[in-house]
């Protein structure tokens, strides 16, 4: 899950439009223009307003014309006042759609081609991307402003995956999961080390928290106990492979767990919220030698290490490397193996977004899905 929307420049977004020859080479600059996108101005305003369009500004960019897009969970701190905000800021990471132009360095993705693309950029060539952590990519940057008509994504070859052809449009919304939610639920799991025949336990039943479920079922956990209070949430759950609910949170929570288990505890845990509790009852649930992966972005978290130390439990987690998994996970989706995109149980026209962070802020919504 992307860290935060302030860690992105404005400038990134960049200002015109390109013009292309004829040979599809950017030969200008067009003039200034502009298009409605969603920007945040503070604590619970978000509005749908004039911003520019993107255009091409390295030669390593391209253009998306946006087929869906989303609100992120983590769109929701700024949004509640919880992240400071540095001026007005275009929003929105999650984002899928046509490649509308390219810079001339680009060689991996063209022009008419549908495309999914990771929340931060990467060249996918550098060291960490070789070992698997694009999202700590040397030279990354952390992508906002896909809540628009238009989003330009930089690094394009290192940081967009295309479909083998265009996909049906039933498919889409599951295809938009991948970009974040679905792969950061994935890397939770990954993370927390779910094998086969293994027992996970998933904190936090918002989009991320339910892929988790979904995705440790993927990865062959045959018990998966997810921890919700939301009847409807918890039926998502069930239905993406969990085999038990636990209501009760925090120590009781943890204890909860430890009574299901025997008194042994969790060899997985996904920690998917990013808060103090959520992290504490994850650790306390897992068993001595069991994983925690942790992906909720955190916020006032800090752990007592004499805790940890004879907790005997390993930590692992971070911006998901959503790249690393993004092949796979497209594949999964056109096979139909999986459907990610029925955490979205709230569909809107691009400009009622602010409808979609109430909705998700007042948990009337699990996800909302934005079309322009």
């Amino acid at each position: 899950m992307r860290p935060d929307a302030k860690a992105a420049s404005n400038n990134a977004l960049g200002l015109l439009r390109p013009v292309k020859g004829e040979e599809g080479a950017i030969d200008a600059i067009g003039s200034e223009g502009d298009m409605r996108a969603t920007v945040i101005h503070g604590p619970r305003d978000v509005r749908f307003e004039e911003w520019p369009e993107p255009r091409i500004v390295e030669p390593t960019d391209a253009i998306i014309r946006i087929a869906a897009a989303c609100v992120c969970g983590s769109d929701l701190w700024p949004y509640r006042g919880l992240q400071p905000l540095n001026g007005a800021t275009p929003m929105g990471h999650e984002y899928c759609g046509f490649v509308e132009d390219v810079g001339g360095d680009v060689r991996n993705v063209k022009p008419g081609q549908f495309v999914v693309g990771s929340f931060a950029s990467s060249d996918n060539t550098c060291a960490h991307c070789q070992h698997g952590y694009q999202s700590s990519c040397v030279h990354r940057e952390f992508l906002s402003g896909a809540q628009a008509p238009y989003f330009r994504v930089p690094l394009a070859d290192g940081t967009l995956v295309p479909t083998p052809e265009r996909p049906d449009d039933s498919m889409i919304p599951a295809l938009l999961t991948a970009s974040d939610v679905l792969g950061t639920g994935w890397f939770a799991a990954d993370a927390a080390n779910v094998r086969p025949g293994a027992t996970v336990v998933v904190v936090g039943d918002g989009a991320v928290g339910l892929l988790g479920v979904l995705s440790a079922r993927q990865m062959g956990a045959e018990r998966i106990i997810a921890m919700s209070r939301h009847p409807s949430r918890q039926k998502l759950a069930r239905e993406f492979g969990a085999t038990d609910i636990v209501a009760e949170r925090g120590e009781e929570g943890a204890a909860r767990i430890k009574e299901l288990t025997g008194g042994i505890g969790a060899d997985s845990v996904l920690e998917c919220v990013g808060t103090q509790d959520a992290m504490l009852q994850s650790i306390a649930a897992a068993r001595p030698g069991g994983a925690v992966g942790f992906v909720g972005v955190p916020h006032g978290v800090s752990i007592d290490g004499a805790g940890l130390f004879f907790a005997h439990v390993r930590l692992h987690g971070g911006p998901a490397p959503v790249r690393r998994y993004l092949p796979h996970l497209i594949d999964l989706v056109l096979q139909g193996a999986i459907d990610p995109g029925r955490v979205f149980d709230l569909v809107l026209p691009l400009e009622q977004v602010a409808e979609g962070y109430a909705a998700m802020d007042d948990r009337r919504a699990i996800k909302a899905l934005l079309q322009p």
